[in-house]
């Protein structure tokens, strides 16, 4: 019998770095140019060795049901077959989406 479930790995920006988590369920949001994440996978093997940026993750993500990201943050979804270690890297070579503001206009009329 075959596991119909479907697992996604999503690569996003956040603060700089890199992010790699694993979800049961990813759609567009009713909140524009979001995309929703929910039920959050991270590896239950029992390790001697504990890697310190997937415990950082699973601390960030404890009690959050769902969570919002923009899609200008994210790099990759992908279906994968099972779960993977979540991570933290470094964004050092990776350039954000340029984002421009609407309204954020410079005033340079200030003596008038």
């Amino acid at each position: 019998m075959t596991n119909t479930t479907e697992i996604y790995k999503i690569t996003f920006l956040n603060k700089g770095k890199v992010y790699e988590i694993f979800v049961k369920q990813v759609y567009q949001s009713d909140l524009y140019g979001f995309i929703e994440i929910e039920e959050f996978l991270f590896d239950e093997r029992s390790q001697v060795v504990v890697d310190p940026s997937e415990e950082k993750l699973k601390s960030e993500f404890t009690g959050v049901r769902r969570s919002f990201i923009p899609m200008q943050a994210i790099i990759r979804i992908d279906e994968v077959e099972k779960t993977g270690v979540a991570k933290i890297s470094s964004g050092d070579k990776i350039t954000p989406f340029p984002v421009s503001l609407v309204g954020s206009t410079k005033s340079d009329n200030k003596d008038a």
